[in-house]
């Protein structure tokens, strides 16, 4: 018997909500799907985890046709293709995995392909992966009725059309889950509010003080950084910020911190250590980033101005060197009063890094400058014995 719609909406939240994180979750999984578009159906496979006998299961149930690649713009761009969109790669062999992984990650890959536009579905699929965070490729085939039976139980199914709609829906999900007073070491007091969206991700709003929401608030979105924030990493400056803001905050008699799920700018923390391996082979952040077939910045900060909303703050004095932050809250309604500047110590490890942030993503570092400033200055060990 079929449910009450109103009573399936309330219940699970909506027919393309429901479709598109379950699908996510099985991508996480290293599962396959198929998703549907009006001109064709595809069984897609990640090709995170990727391994001699997946591929092998998978090709078996291609043939006769051999699986395709699809890869992001970016990734497209890395491997000479010039691409707007998602492209489909070509062979024609089969050939194992290691040389898919390379296709779709490596610096380099002497493996001929051809390239064609993905249709609606393919370029959904990509969509999907870059949601659940693994790498932004798949393998795909056709779904024929021949290539289904091979599963003994039912692929999760989705409409490319639901996927474009995905992120606006995960903004309506959001709620508040719990709160509570949290003490810090530091000694300052902040009220922790504990957020939830439609794929269980919890996003927090770290209070500070009593901040006065009929004036403009003094906020920092902060990127949930497990290496920086946690470890004390050397390799960026999150740690550094996150301890900043909470000091300036309390100092400015209150404010809010944004806590968000968006380890290494949305990659997710795997592909936050894939580009630090392209790193240290010699690229730069942002060139690790769009050689994973990334853009240089995933986060879009539609949630963070849904959390300000829901906690009656729409006037922000924003605590950031990136003006992209600036402009993704303004995209959501929230008024930006101003930008408050948060530069932190510059080490031998993260200079790289921040110079590659300030030249070619446009963050607004002056204290960099000065930084390099002086290493320009110092003298050689040459020069001093001479």
């Amino acid at each position: 018997m079929r449910t009450d719609s109103s009573v399936e909406s309330i219940l699970l939240g909506g027919k393309d909500l429901v479709g598109v994180s379950r699908v996510i979750t099985e991508l996480r999984a290293k599962r396959p799907v198929i998703i549907r578009s009006a001109a064709e159906s595809l069984v897609a496979l990640p090709v995170e985890g990727l391994g001699t006998r997946r591929l092998a299961a998978f090709a078996k149930i291609c043939a006769p046709d051999f699986p395709r690649l699809v890869v992001t713009a970016r990734r497209a761009l890395a491997l000479g293709v010039m691409a707007a969109a998602p492209v489909m790669l070509r062979t024609d062999a089969v050939i194992d995995a290691e040389t898919i992984l390379a296709l779709a990650a490596d610096r380099a890959t002497e493996q001929k392909f051809t390239a064609e536009p993905a249709g609606e579905a393919a370029v959904a699929a990509i969509e999907l992966v870059k949601l659940a965070q693994v790498l932004p490729a798949v393998l795909v085939t056709t779904a024929t009725p021949a290539k289904l039976a091979a599963f003994d139980e039912p692929l999760v199914t989705v409409d490319a059309e639901a996927v474009a709609g995905f992120r606006q829906n995960v903004l309506q999900s959001l709620t508040m889950a719990g709160e509570a007073k949290v003490p810090l070491n530091s000694g300052v007091a902040t009220r922790f509010v504990v957020f939830r969206d439609a794929l269980g991700e919890c996003p927090v709003a770290v209070i500070v003080g009593k901040p006065d929401l009929s004036r403009p608030v003094p906020v920092r979105l902060h990127s949930a950084c497990l290496t920086g924030d946690v470890f004390g990493s050397r390799r960026c400056d999150c740690g550094d910020q996150l301890k900043l803001s909470l000091k300036r905050l309390a100092a400015e008699g209150g404010g809010i911190i944004l806590y968000l799920v968006q380890e290494g700018r949305a990659l997710g923390l795997s592909n936050k250590m894939r580009t630090y391996q392209l790193q240290d082979s010699g690229l730069d952040t942002v060139d690790a980033n769009t050689t994973l077939g990334f853009d240089d910045d995933e986060r879009d900060y539609g949630i963070a101005a849904r959390m300000l909303q829901m906690l009656g703050c729409n006037q922000v004095l924003l605590l950031t060197n990136n003006p992209a932050k600036l402009n993704g809250l303004a995209e959501f309604g929230i008024e930006i009063a101003g930008r408050l500047p948060i530069e932190t110590p510059i080490n031998s490890d993260n200079l790289r890094y921040l110079t590659a942030k300030a030249a070619r993503s446009g963050h607004r570092l002056e204290n960099l400058v000065a930084a390099l400033a002086e290493i320009e200055a110092e003298p050689t060990a040459a020069s001093m014995a001479g």
